[in-house]
């Protein structure tokens, strides 16, 4: 029988009804675009009408701004008293006139920035302005006017995120793929983590905004003592990681509750070394903004071995029920459901029903047996595939796909993965439900949601133990670079990466990050090096098809720490600086000068650092070294120490199997290889649950001209919608538009093509009484073929 549940935990708070609202006026401010949602709530709505349905046909650029970088931009700018504030390519900020987009000022950290960076942080309490910005693992505060850091924010301008986590941050990634939301005094933050072991734990963090000063911590991962740690192995908080933030937040200003959804537990698909339920994985948490204590919860996967992270941040809206307005927040997911919730209490606003699924038949995996399913409003994306939803695009691919189909296990959502045998995964890895996250008209009460719609392959992957560079690869990379290095239809192939690439830059990559990729400076030491000379194999050594001899000639085997010293970034660095004392192979020269092998068992980070910069003895100082050949250096003096201080066995990051890569379900001529559409936008009524309008999102230019204009396609960013009757979205991949709808019936009423595919949300605001709409242009990483780069395009009403 089924049964239906109200998975909450409520906690006792108390609500303060007059509470102080950081930025309150330029929140209110129609003519600002102050938070990448427009405020607080992330309503995506605006109440400018300027441009509305009469007369957007003839919008015309007002202006573009070129950052002059290639990498791809996914950024939502801010907009506040006519100065427009973005982030380039390299995560550099910047300033610009928002009615000429003249550069008023950029700022360099120094720091050559990688990865998705979505946004800024605009503060003010009235007097004091701040815009605090997200660079690789720091966070910098900047005076809104300047550019200039404020240095009495955190040590010197910034704070690093790697810190106030209990474990070492020297070998931490965590970036900002969101930026912080604020309440009062208060920036919050969660971040990026790496997928697999090990990762830093995904505390949601609230810092002084004027200090930088830590206040509160939630631990994700709970420590002993504190709610759901029992949902854990023992003692997980010390070795497990992410269950992490990084889609952004909502905060209810008024009520004092900041609404925070988390990502899946590390590693994505193998959870043996976290079997349990995963508190606060993959959940909805509310939490007193003050304090951080958790007011409620709801846990969308259990033990999530799919990667179904909540994709995008909450949205504030409010339902009508029985004549009453209920505040209520609104969750989308990667499956393409909607939760929708009492913002206070945490009871759902419509019924969801608790349904059984199967065990996991991978030895050590422990699949959770029942998950949460809403039973309204109807999934936004395909959750089921059958031989009627695969691809007629020609019947030669409906014919490959109807084969394909019946190779694969296809048993629906939550089925675990299996080892050598590719399950279907709809709607695919992604979603679904993406980072843009959806708009609301708090008029109308209806929620705008657009959606992938295409499906994704799976499997796992014993690890061979064939060398302990593969085993770190099994570990570390196959999940996006395939098992055999080959790379899969997102992400490069790795075979031959030593004849494109030096060491050097190799490790630079592996340690800085790149792209979709986070970094991974806890790579070290002998895994490192391992990793190293497995990628310069020129055959994988995983096919059971190979011989003998080729595996033999590809094994690779771990190199002494002395000769692969020389693979680290920071040799040369050593070299110019430090082997004339302390030997080429930092051996020391007695008895004047000491070894410095293993000098990390008699010194901290810390210690080290205060040596080189002060100089001891006679040991001059150096302090013309930058920080990126500083934490080179580290790396590079790292190895030596103690090694191999886990074996396997103990080490967490050692898991048995891994998830083949991330495939797709593709046609051969590489289109999805289920029926369209592939991408839709959606109009949801959030007072019934019934959707308004569907329609058909994205194109593939070349299948237009085919006589095929309606399939849809992938599209990441989301919509804005505004008081002039308008529903605004780049989104797509392949057609490089932006267009106008109307938000009533969904019909197209203005488009334009973008210099590159807009995978952001736009933003609009006025200027001297003239409005304008804008989004950032930087190509597609979902689309390799296509042209990436990074330009502000801002429309408005000819004058």
């Amino acid at each position: 029988m089924k049964r239906l549940v109200f998975a909450v935990s409520v906690g006792l708070y108390a609500l303060t009804s007059a509470v102080f609202v950081a930025g309150q006026d330029s929140e209110r401010t129609p003519a600002n675009w102050p938070m990448i949602g427009g405020n607080s709530g992330n309503s995506h709505y605006s109440n400018l009408k300027q441009i509305n349905r009469s007369n957007v046909a003839r919008l015309e650029v007002a202006w573009k701004f070129d950052t002059g970088e290639e990498g791809g931009l996914e950024t939502t700018p801010l907009i506040i008293d006519g100065v427009l504030y973005g982030i380039t390519p390299r995560q550099e900020i910047i300033a610009l006139d928002g009615a000429s987009g003249k550069l008023l000022w950029k700022f360099s950290s120094g720091i050559n920035g990688t990865g998705p960076d979505r946004g800024l942080t605009y503060w003010t309490d009235g007097k004091e302005k701040r815009l605090l910005a997200g660079v690789m693992n720091f966070v910098y505060a900047l005076d809104p006017a300047t550019g200039k850091v404020i240095t009495t924010f955190g040590k010197n301008g910034r704070i690093d995120l790697r810190e106030d986590l209990g474990r070492d941050p020297a070998v931490q990634s965590v970036a900002l793929t969101s930026p912080g939301v604020l309440y009062k005094d208060l920036l919050i933050v969660g971040g990026r983590n790496p997928e697999t072991l090990p990762a830093p734990p995904g505390d949601i963090r609230a810092y002084d905004v004027r200090t930088g000063a830590l206040r509160w911590s939630f631990h994700t991962i709970p420590h002993p003592g504190e709610f759901g740690y029992d949902t854990w192995p023992k003692d997980a908080w010390k070795t497990s990681g992410a269950a992490n933030n990084w889609a952004g937040m909502a905060v209810d200003q008024q009520r004092g509750i900041v609404f925070v959804p988390t990502g899946s537990a590390a590693p994505d698909f193998y959870g043996a070394t976290r079997v349990g339920d995963d508190l606060f994985a993959d959940s909805l948490i509310a939490l007193d903004a003050t304090t951080g204590k958790r007011l409620w919860h709801f846990q969308g996967v259990h033990h999530d071995i799919w990667d179904r992270d909540f994709p995008a941040a909450p949205i504030l809206v409010s339902v009508r029920r029985n004549g009453k307005e209920i505040p209520a927040v609104a969750q989308t997911t990667k499956q393409g459901d909607l939760y929708v919730f009492n913002r206070v209490t945490g009871d759902p606003l419509f019924p969801i029903e608790d349904r059984s699924y199967p065990g996991s038949t991978t030895p050590g995996e422990v699949a959770a047996t029942h998950q949460s399913h809403p039973l309204k409003p109807e999934p936004f994306a395909r959750q089921t595939l059958t031989e009627d939803t695969l691809t007629t695009r020609t019947p030669e691919a409906h014919e490959w796909a109807v084969k394909r189909f019946h190779e694969m296990r296809n048993d629906g959502q939550f089925v675990p993965l299996s080892v050598g045998k590719d399950t279907l995964v709809s709607p695919s890895f992604e979603g679904g439900g993406e980072w843009g996250g959806p708009a609301v008209d708090p008029a109308t009460h209806i929620l705008y949601i657009n959606a992938n719609n295409y499906a994704s392959i799976g499997a796992l992957a014993v690890h061979s133990g064939d060398s302990p560079g593969r085993t770190t690869y099994l570990a570390q990379c196959s999940i996006c670079h395939g098992e055999h290095r080959a790379g899969t239809t997102e992400f490069p192939s790795l075979l031959n990466i030593t004849h494109k690439l030096t060491t050097e830059q190799i490790t630079a990559v592996i340690h800085d990050g790149k792209g979709r990729m986070p970094a991974s400076p806890n790579l070290q030491g002998a895994k490192l090096n391992a990793l190293l000379e497995y990628l310069q194999t020129e055959k994988d050594l995983a096919p059971t098809n190979a011989s003998e001899e080729q595996a033999a000639s590809a094994k690779a085997s771990s190199p002494s720490p002395e000769s692969s010293a020389a693979l680290m970034p920071g040799a040369h660095i050593y070299e110019a600086n430090c082997a004339i004392c302390h030997g080429d192979n930092r051996e020391g020269i007695a008895p004047s000068f000491p070894a410095l092998i293993g000098v990390g068992d008699r010194y901290t980070d810390a210690q080290i650092l205060a040596l080189i910069h002060n100089g001891k003895g006679r040991m001059p100082p150096m302090t013309k070294l930058s920080q990126h050949d500083l934490d080179d250096l580290m790396r590079f003096l790292r190895p030596l120490n103690a090694e191999a201080k886990t074996t396997d066995e103990t080490d967490p990051s050692a898991a048995q199997y891994s998830m083949t890569g991330y495939r797709r379900f593709l046609d051969p001529d590489g289109y999805p290889a289920v029926a369209t559409p592939w991408g839709t936008l959606n109009a949801l009524d959030l007072n019934t649950g019934k959707y308004l309008w569907r329609i058909a999102l994205g194109q593939y230019p070349e299948l237009v001209a085919k006589g095929m204009p309606d399939t849809g396609s992938e599209n990441y960013g989301g919509p804005i919608v505004t008081a002039g009757g308008l529903l605004f979205i780049g989104a797509t991949n392949f057609d490089k538009k932006f267009r106008a709808f109307d938000k009533t019936t969904g019909k197209l009423l203005w488009e334009t093509t973008l210099p590159f595919a807009a995978n952001a949300t736009p933003a609009t605001y006025e200027v001297n009484g003239r409005q304008y709409v804008v989004i950032a242009t930087g190509g597609s990483t979902m689309n390799p073929r296509g042209p990436i780069g990074g330009v502000y395009v801002a429309f408005a009403l000819p004058q």
